[in-house]
């Protein structure tokens, strides 16, 4: 039995709701932009039924837009097939107290055929377990962690929303990163959060301002990739109805607003293996096989896979240079301008990721970047040689890609990727990417109105 704090076993679950503590279960899974979708069960409904046999959701849910409206073009579901039902199936070690709802517990499920239990393969986590499986295959257990950064709003989301998500009140009004007494202010909605978390199956570290006004950052403590994609998942939710329950509102986009830092996501993985960090050492990779084919793998493929680090339109608009933002392909020791940041020393060597944003689905960043590694190792991949200086001023060094359309056609071209998740998988999110694309291009924006309305 898992006795983090806040998990829960079947049997701890149906003792607190015969004690009336649990009434609800939310039963959720991810759909491409990482937010959770699902439904609410009564608890001894779920104890009595879905527990053991699941339940049933329509598969558009892995074809919708942001709005919720269907799109077209996708071998996956469509009208033509009739949006019929795919079978969500709870992943019971995932069972938690859900801390900051009345009386509520959450598990995270798998999505699988509905005549059987073959996983769905464009459904996000099911494309991480698979690349969970191929690293134990070559003998490894994948360690992670991911380091969310978000903006806090003294708005709510509806005033927010009325507002046009203009003049928003930033709980911080001055660039806290590390600051003591700015990041107090934020201290009613983070520690919070922070609570609710630890009770809830989610290990917090710290949290601390950034470099940003109003934005933060809480550290989860690492663990194995899958379980800490579903940490990730949680922490967003709690945030978010947090917030909301306190009449704030957070925020995970990665560049907010023009004069804002970017909010990121920094991935931290390394392999294990017996139970030790198969990288461990002193970070010198003349002799470390392993580390060094795994660094240059995630390094090579990364404009390949760029789409599931950055998935959005405004996630390209954090890449600027001098912002925190890695815009150049290079690997480092400790240097916060490059792509990746060698970190760590002995048994916690680890690898930093500084591409992916606040807006990553972290099921899709952690499949890429452990598919990346492992076909470094397989190919035995050699790395360039370790990058010193300023890497935003070095023109000689590979940009990363400035619009999701050059990010997408380079994930729908490439081989490796075709070949790590499949023509289904690289088709489906090709396209999913390509839609988002295309909203944007026909939307006229704030910015065009301000510059253009009574001046052209």
């Amino acid at each position: 039995m898992n006795q983090r704090r806040g998990m829960l076993s079947i049997e701890a679950l149906r003792d607190r709701v015969s004690e009336g503590a649990i009434d609800t279960v939310v039963v959720g899974f991810t759909d491409h932009y990482g937010r959770l979708m699902g439904k609410r069960f009564d608890a001894e409904f779920f104890l009595d039924e879905a527990a053991a046999h699941g339940t049933h959701a329509c598969d558009y849910l892995l074809t919708v837009d942001m709005e919720m409206e269907p799109v077209p073009g996708y071998e996956f579901a469509g009208w033509d097939l009739g949006y019929g039902d795919f079978h969500v199936v709870p992943d019971i070690g995932t069972l938690r107290t859900a801390a900051w709802l009345d009386r509520t517990a959450l598990v995270l499920c798998d999505v699988a055929e509905q005549n059987g239990d073959a996983p769905v393969p464009v459904a996000p986590r099911s494309i991480l377990a698979r690349q969970v499986e191929r690293a134990a295959e070559l003998g490894f257990t994948a360690m992670g962690a991911s380091e969310l950064e978000y903006y806090t709003y003294e708005e709510s989301y509806r005033q927010a929303a009325r507002q046009r998500h203009n003049d928003l009140t930033p709980l911080g009004w001055y660039i806290e990163d590390y600051h003591l007494l700015q990041g107090m202010r934020e201290e009613p909605l983070t520690a919070t959060a922070r609570r609710h978390l630890n009770q809830s199956g989610v290990p917090i570290e710290t949290s601390k301002g950034e470099w940003g006004r109003g934005q933060h950052e809480i550290n989860v403590r690492y663990a194995e990739v899958m379980e800490m994609a579903d940490r990730h998942v949680v922490l967003k939710q709690c945030l978010k109805e947090t917030a909301e329950s306190l009449g704030m509102s957070v925020t995970f986009m990665a560049k907010p607003f023009t004069d804002e830092a970017g909010s990121s996501c920094h991935l931290h993985l390394s392999l294990w293996a017996d139970g030790a960090n198969a990288f461990a050492g002193d970070g010198s990779i003349s002799e470390a096989d392993l580390f060094r084919w795994f660094l240059a793998g995630w390094l090579a493929h990364a404009p390949e896979v760029l789409v599931f680090y950055a998935p959005t339109v405004n996630s390209y608009k954090r890449f600027q240079d001098s912002s925190w933002a890695p815009t150049r392909l290079a690997w480092s020791m400790d240097n916060r301008t490059a792509a990746m940041r060698v970190v760590g020393s002995g048994p916690s060597l680890r690898i930093e990721c500084r591409l992916p944003g606040a807006d990553t689905n972290p099921y899709l960043a952690f499949a890429a970047a452990l598919a990346s590694g492992l076909d470094g190792i397989e190919q035995q991949l050699e790395p360039p040689p370790v990058f010193t200086g300023n890497a935003y001023d070095d023109t000689g060094l590979a940009s990363v890609a400035r619009d999701l359309g050059t990010a997408t056609g380079e994930f729908r071209e490439s081989a490796f990727a075709r070949s790590a998740f499949g023509d289904a998988v690289v088709d489906h999110y090709a396209h999913f990417f390509e839609q988002e694309r295309l909203a944007y291009r026909g939307a006229v924006t704030d910015w065009e109105r301000a510059r253009y309305f009574d001046r052209i």
